[in-house]
């Protein structure tokens, strides 16, 4: 197929809320560098993340403007930088270049976050599939080593990562506790597996926790939440149990303040797990050490998990949770509906 010269990206020109500031432009197509690929987008997921690419909020580096928001991309392989040949037209789901670039019809990924996505996957489950199950297996499996038996509460489980940990735990043969703010929300848990469904906005999802365990508490806590449910959460985590830092929606002005006391975590005898999804290659994971402190999944475990994702996906153990396909021209409001907490699972952008 051959590339055109200009592509429709949405762009931010300049910060503020996404049906104010993000607009259609006609853009050269990029074109990869070594070990890079350019992906033509055939879904394109929403995140929570990409909001702040837009707002101008919480970015530790922000790109010159006008610049593309948009981390993630489902499509084909129309051309590939040096030393990645082999992915060409190859069918991939892929993080964009430092997380920006994302909502176009064209993307630059690294091979590093790209992973080649099966026949039999049909869109939109393809677009939806990446980001939060490699994110709720790294943090169940990785970081907390979650047995048969355990018992995990996750919060806003009826989101992407949520719904997707949800999933994971239960084929674990974990217990589960899902936190969500409507019933509808709270159905979806069920229907997904969850043994206790609590509504955060009428009960006190700690107390409920405690009751149900005698007061034990829960083995591991998946919080993707942050600063709203930290305290609590902590309080009904049980002795040795993981304490899963996922992510700041509630509150991501916290995800570079001071926040963790820690008296709480000595007295709670617990452990604190990060979880960054984030893949480098064997050679580049200590260089990254070096300049910026952060500890790098290995690529080679990303493409296990992507391996694991795509079995489960096949046998029918685990599906995918879209809550709405959209239209490109629709993005504005879709991603707004995201941050406003209107949605169930995931919101997929349709190139079709």
């Amino acid at each position: 197929m051959e590339i055109p010269k200009t592509m429709r990206a949405w762009r931010v020109h300049a910060y503020g809320q996404p049906s104010e500031v993000l607009v259609i432009d006609e853009v050269p197509v990029p074109s990869p560098g070594p070990g890079e690929l350019l992906v033509r987008a055939l879904g394109i997921p929403l995140n929570l993340n990409d909001i702040d690419r837009i707002t101008g909020e919480n970015m530790l580096v922000p790109p010159p403007l006008p610049t593309i928001p948009g981390m993630e991309v489902m499509g084909i392989v129309d051309a590939c930088g040096d030393g990645v040949a082999d992915w060409q037209g190859k069918r991939v789901v892929a993080l964009a270049k430092q997380a920006f670039g994302g909502f176009a019809q064209y993307a630059i990924c690294p091979v590093t976050a790209t992973f080649e996505i099966p026949e039999e996957i049909a869109l939109p489950d393809a677009a939806a599939l990446y980001f939060p199950f490699h994110l709720a297996w790294l943090g169940l499996h990785d970081r907390a080593g979650l047995e048969a038996g355990e018992s995990v509460l996750i919060h806003a489980a009826a989101g992407g990562s949520g719904s997707a940990a949800i999933q994971l735990a239960k084929l674990a043969g974990a217990r589960v506790f899902a936190t969500a703010s409507t019933e509808e929300k709270l159905d979806l848990c069920r229907d997904l597996g969850a043994d206790v469904a609590i509504n955060y906005t009428d009960d006190d999802f700690a107390q409920v926790v405690l009751d149900e365990t005698q007061g034990r508490g829960v083995d591991v806590v998946f919080d993707n939440v942050g600063e709203a449910v930290l305290q609590k959460s902590i309080h009904c985590t049980a002795y040795n149990g993981r304490y899963l830092m996922m992510g700041f929606a509630s509150d991501k002005h916290y995800a570079d303040e001071k926040l963790i006391v820690p008296r709480a975590l000595s007295t709670g005898n617990l452990k604190l797990c990060g979880v960054m999804l984030a893949y480098a290659p064997a050679a580049i994971a200590p260089v990254m050490k070096r300049g910026m402190g952060w500890n790098f999944v290995p690529d080679t475990l990303g493409q296990h998990i992507a391996s694991e994702i795509h079995g489960l996906y096949a046998s029918k153990q685990i599906r995918a949770v879209v809550g709405r396909v959209a239209r490109f021209e629709e993005l504005p409001g879709a991603i707004e509906s995201l941050g406003n907490r209107e949605t169930l699972g995931r919101t997929i952008l349709g190139m079709g």
